[in-house]
């Protein structure tokens, strides 16, 4: 069910947040042994919440469209008094004495916690093969793995483990899952969504956003997520529509611009196809699209992973064994407690960007590496802005083939790191992107479009999103477990 649909059967009392809170639960147990998307449940909280639902909703009192509706977060999200792991054993037993913000407005909106996602340790992974509690699978197919970081979020939005969720996307690790499970997933402008609460990967690169089953289902989550919040310095203090408002509004005269160096060698044919073809009905929608140029993307990928892991090298600095986390037991001294402490606790992928990110920012390092990175990174938004003084939006694959297998990639990470080459871009050059359902393969695998939205344009994403969906059935599928 959808987050809409189950608005309106709460609102004519066809149907209880508990029952429906109860089934999520008696679900959960049955698939996700399968799947593993949870790391942890929180069924006795979130019973008393769908409780207080329809306490309020038997009084005529609604706290709007998601009071009642079971979602999940990223176990990435702080939540107070609900263990936060980021799937690492360096926070395995971490319970939070705060909430972060966007657990705080889901709970203050009245949507009911089902529990906490898998997900790439502290987000680092394009499969979900890295997390430190075992892989999560894809729902269409259990031997391939369903994208990462947000796999947990994806792999349970598609498999109807919870109604919707939550990821956060630093480099693509919303919309490519998204695209691989054939769900819905919107990666915000930067500064839309607060981070405060989001435990950080890379600070200038991350981002919180909603992943559900349709287009209508992310705007009514985006009214929840989006905001200012003064505990994040990031955060942009702009006015936030309705993102439900403009959803109906035709498509006729807008243009979309396709990228020629989006079309590159080692892209799947039938992802290219399925492009073309969703390209084509736009075009019957009544959008003009046309070719565009973006010269600098072939150095996105090496700028991000100069990048991102010189953040998450400070920025995972904090964990040491001393205020929180796992700490060693018995250390001979204080960089014993250091050392032991940081190399049992984290797991290979996460140590393998920690090494590069110091060594990135080392002395006589910085200049060649770093700061070259950020004026690339310059380079590629200025690519975006003049693209989009051209065109309304732009649409490109999500992913550059469809899911693979677990184990594919696992020992060769350029490959793995390549799975983002579409998607990291967006996130140098701190645009919106929406990723939606277009197509399956041969083998009956999702494939997701990107659509690549103006600075606080996920409006206008969502209106050019949702035509789409209206006009096609792959958004309906669901897979057959």
């Amino acid at each position: 069910m959808k987050v809409k649909e189950l608005s309106e059967k709460l609102a004519r009392k066809e149907i209880a947040s508990v029952e429906i809170t109860e089934s999520y639960f008696k679900k959960i147990e049955k698939l996700n042994p399968k799947l593993n998307c949870y790391l942890t449940l929180c069924k006795e909280s979130a019973l008393k919440t769908a409780k207080e639902s329809d306490e309020r909703r038997s009084k005529g009192k609604t706290l709007g469209p998601l009071d009642g509706i079971p979602i999940a977060l990223k176990d990435i999200f702080i939540t107070e008094g609900v263990k936060t792991t980021c799937a690492s054993k360096i926070l395995e037993n971490y319970n939070p004495p705060y909430e972060g913000t966007t657990a705080a407005a889901f709970k203050k909106a009245g949507a009911v916690l089902l529990g906490k996602l898998n997900m790439d340790e502290f987000a680092m992974g394009s499969s979900n093969e890295f997390s430190a509690f075992g892989p999560v699978k894809n729902p269409w197919n259990l031997d391939c793995i369903p994208g990462g970081s947000s796999g947990g979020s994806a792999a349970a939005v598609a498999a109807d483990l919870c109604v919707a969720a939550t990821g956060t996307d630093t480099g693509g690790s919303i919309r490519q899952p998204a695209a691989l499970c054939n769900i819905v997933g919107l990666k915000p402008t930067y500064g839309r969504v607060t981070r405060y609460g989001l435990i950080a990967f890379a600070s200038s690169l991350d981002q919180a956003g909603p992943m559900t089953k349709d287009v209508t289902d992310a705007a009514l989550m985006m009214n929840v997520m989006a905001g200012f919040d003064p505990m994040d310095s990031t955060s942009l203090n702009v006015p936030v529509p309705d993102y439900t408002a403009s959803l109906t509004k035709p498509i006729n005269g807008l243009k979309l611009g396709i990228p020629k160096e989006y079309f590159i060698d080692g892209i799947d044919s039938e992802v290219k196809q399925a492009i073309e073809i969703a390209a084509k009905k736009y075009e019957t929608l009544g959008a003009k699209v046309e070719t565009i140029s973006l010269p600098h993307t072939k150095y996105a990928v090496p700028a991000y992973y100069i990048i991102a892991p010189a953040e998450a090298s400070a920025n995972l600095a904090r964990y040491d064994g001393v205020r929180f986390g796992l700490r060693t037991p018995k250390p001979e001294d204080l960089l014993d407690l250091y050392e032991k402490s940081r190399t049992f606790g984290f797991g290979p992928e996460v140590t393998l960007r920690i090494v590069l990110g110091t060594y990135v920012l080392s002395t006589g390092y910085y200049d060649a590496y770093y700061l070259k990175a950020q004026k690339v990174r310059t380079l590629i938004k200025k690519d975006f802005l003049e693209a989009l003084q051209k065109v309304d939006a732009i649409l490109t694959p999500t992913a550059p083939t469809p899911a693979f297998k677990i184990g594919e990639k696992t020992d060769d990470p350029l490959k793995m790191y390549l799975s983002d080459i579409f998607t990291i871009p967006v996130n140098l050059a701190g645009l919106p992107a929406l990723s939606l359902p277009c197509g399956f393969s041969k083998a009956g695998l999702p494939i997701g479009m990107q659509l690549i939205g103006k600075h606080l344009g996920e409006e206008k994403l969502f209106q050019i999103g949702f035509a789409y969906e209206q006009a096609t059935e792959w958004h309906k599928r669901r897979p057959a477990l």
